[in-house]
């Protein structure tokens, strides 16, 4: 018996995009101030939860009800090594200064041909942390900068393009 294998993905093999939440032209474009692609080495945080309603029913006391409650999604982390671009920094200290303009973005994994494997969407990304590098003369380590986006949702598709996620958004 013959078949394709369905191997797991590995989940080195990944792209970040990043764009202005406020305009469909301008996630269609891919042209904001942020790079459309970004090489970021490491994501974190692509994570919801269902906080459980629970409810005891009158004269049944040996049963506790559980419903689902509210939702909430953890903050994505995304670590990348230090470049010469401060984009990362300018959109951060924009929230700071009174002049921020939220981003969604879109992470993808990708298999061995770089194809996309699944998709998973963050919509108003807003950046509540930038955190610098480390130095250590003793050390010949990468330069890491991460920044922490809150979020106002994150949501899966198995579309394996952008066209299609950001269709889903509108």
């Amino acid at each position: 018996m013959t078949g394709d294998r369905n191997d797991p993905a590995l989940a080195y093999n990944f792209e970040v995009e990043l764009v202005d939440a406020q305009s469909v032209g301008a996630f269609l474009s891919l042209t904001t101030g942020v790079p459309s692609k970004a090489g970021f080495s490491e994501v974190s945080g692509l994570e919801v939860s269902i906080e459980p309603e629970k409810y005891k029913e009158g004269g049944n006391n040996g049963t506790e009800l559980v419903f689902p409650g509210a939702a909430s999604w953890s903050t994505l982390k995304l670590r990348r090594g230090v470049v010469k671009s401060s984009d990362l920094w300018d959109w951060h200290i924009g929230f700071i200064e009174g002049r921020g303009v939220r981003r969604d973005g879109v992470v993808t994994l990708l298999d061995q041909n770089r194809d996309a494997v699944r998709s998973w969407r963050f919509l108003n990304g807003l950046p509540v942390k930038w955190l610098g590098p480390n130095f250590n003369a003793m050390e010949a380590a990468v330069a890491i900068e991460e920044i922490e986006i809150a979020h106002e949702g994150i949501t899966g598709t198995g579309s394996p393009n952008l066209v299609s996620a950001i269709g889903a958004l509108f």
